[in-house]
C-alpha cells in the first residue's frame, strides 16, 4: 500500500527568539525554510529576491563580501552556489538565536571562507576596519527595517568601508513598507552611492540597487 507523506506536517521546529519572536523552521516545496510569524528569513520567497539583486548587478566575484542581516544563511548559498562567488564574505546578525539555526539546521560552514560576527550592525560598521568590494544589507525585524538602517548617518558610516565602486544591494522593504524613508535616503545618500530602486520585486519587495560613487564621479 502506497502512503503520501506530507512532509511540511512532519518537520516544523518553532524556537523563540528575543528579536524576532517566534521563529519556524519548516519545509516548503522539499526544501527547509526559516520563518517568522509574517515574513520569510530565508529558502523562500527571500531567496528569489535576493537572487534578482545579484543578477541585475555586476558584483567582484572574488572580492571581500559584507553581509549586513544573515538570517538563515541563504544569501550565503546564492553567493557561492549559484553566482561562484570566491572571496571572504563577513557576515553580520544581531540575533544568537538566529546563527545558532543557521549553523545547525542550514550548515553554513560549508560556504568558507565565513566570518560570523553576532553584534548589531549600526555599531559593527563604526568600528570595523575592513574593505568591502560587495555589501548586501538584509536587515529586517519579522517585516520592519528598525528605523537606524534608513537612516543617512548610517549609511554615511557603511560607505567608509566599501572600495570605490563597491556594488550595494539593499532589500529595502516589504510592499509599499518605508517607501518615504527609501526616497528620502535615495536623495540624501547619492552624494556617496548611486541607488536605483526596483519596486514589487518577485511581486512584493522593494530593492534598491547602488553602487559606492568615486570622488568627483557623477551618478550613473
Amino acid at each position: 500500500m502506497k502512503v503520501n507523506f506530507n512532509l511540511s506536517s512532519l518537520f516544523s521546529k518553532k524556537i523563540k527568539s528575543e528579536y524576532s519572536g517566534t521563529l519556524e523552521i519548516k519545509w516548503l516545496k522539499g526544501k527547509k525554510v526559516l520563518n517568522t510569524k509574517n515574513a520569510n528569513y530565508s529558502y523562500g520567497p527571500l531567496h528569489e529576491i535576493l537572487r534578482i539583486g545579484l543578477e541585475k548587478t555586476y558584483p567582484n566575484r572574488a572580492g571581500k563580501i559584507l553581509v549586513l542581516g544573515l538570517g538563515g544563511g541563504s544569501i550565503l548559498e546564492l553567493l557561492r552556489k549559484n553566482f561562484s562567488f570566491t572571496g571572504n564574505i563577513t557576515a553580520v546578525e544581531i540575533d544568537s538565536k538566529i546563527i545558532e539555526i543557521a549553523k545547525k539546521e542550514f550548515k553554513i560552514q560549508q560556504y568558507e571562507p565565513l566570518q560570523v560576527v553576532c553584534q548589531n550592525a549600526v555599531d559593527f560598521v563604526k568600528t570595523d576596519t575592513h574593505s568591502y568590494e560587495t555589501l548586501i544589507v538584509d536587515l529586517f525585524i519579522n517585516t520592519q527595517i528598525p528605523k537606524p538602517f534608513l537612516e543617512v548617518d548610517f549609511w554615511q558610516q557603511t560607505t567608509k568601508l566599501l572600495q570605490p565602486d563597491a556594488v550595494i544591494i539593499f532589500n529595502a522593504g516589504i510592499k509599499n513598507a518605508h517607501q518615504a524613508a527609501v526616497d528620502l535616503l535615495i536623495e540624501q545618500i547619492a552624494p556617496l552611492i548611486s541607488f536605483k530602486k526596483l519596486e514589487a520585486v518577485n511581486g512584493v519587495n522593494t530593492l534598491l540597487l547602488g553602487k559606492r560613487m568615486v570622488e568627483n564621479k557623477k551618478p550613473r
